[in-house]
């Protein structure tokens, strides 16, 4: 028999869910180790992003336990795709700008984009990174500032950084407190919560 929620555990349910940045995407291109994605996972609730994008058609799909996760994949939607094409189409059909991770000569800085905008960020697999599709057809492409031999992060903690980055803008402009326009998505999301185990 299931337990009774607390008064408490509900308060926080619709104190996160509330906070929940619909307007932060995150999407990953064939990202091969379990770890790394339920890393990814635990980031993007604890920054407030409500949905990942999973494109896998390279890679199998990770199998992710709760233990790895950290049980993040039960409070983060996920969307499956198997093509780059669709999965922007998807994106750019909800208004989302797609910004992609990428070590080249033209990528923008991190710190000089604006994230508190409508975005998708799209991070790829581990030794690849993204592919030429993901890149190309990306609105644009970004890089990390590093100042060591190894220009090169683990995947998770790319996307960690990226994170905190949109995090710290949309603090900044008070989007973690301020009342949100979809007041019926946020309802929808506070009893599908309320309905977990």
């Amino acid at each position: 028999m299931r337990k009774a929620i607390t008064e408490r555990r509900k308060e926080k349910i619709i104190a996160v869910a509330s906070a929940r940045q619909d307007s932060l995407r995150l999407v990953l291109e064939n990202v091969h180790d379990p770890h790394n994605v339920s890393a990814v996972f635990r980031s993007c609730d604890a920054v407030g992003i409500p949905k990942v994008s999973l494109i896998y058609n390279i890679e199998k799909y990770p199998k992710i336990g709760s233990k790895s996760s950290a049980s993040a994949f039960k409070w983060v939607e996920k969307e499956k795709f198997t093509e780059v094409k669709n999965c922007y189409e998807h994106l750019r059909e909800e208004g989302f700008t797609i910004l992609a991770s990428s070590l080249k000569a033209n990528s923008l800085n991190l710190y000089e984009l604006d994230l508190t905008k409508k975005v998708a960020l799209v991070f790829g697999n581990e030794h690849r990174g993204i592919s030429d599709e993901a890149e190309n057809f990306a609105d644009n492409i970004f890089y990390i500032p590093m100042q060591g031999m190894v220009q090169s992060l683990n995947i998770s903690v790319a996307a960690a950084v990226t994170l905190y980055e949109a995090m710290r803008q949309r603090m900044l402009k008070g989007f973690y407190n301020q009342p949100k326009d979809n007041s019926e998505l946020i309802e929808q999301r506070i009893n599908d919560w309320l309905a977990k185990k």
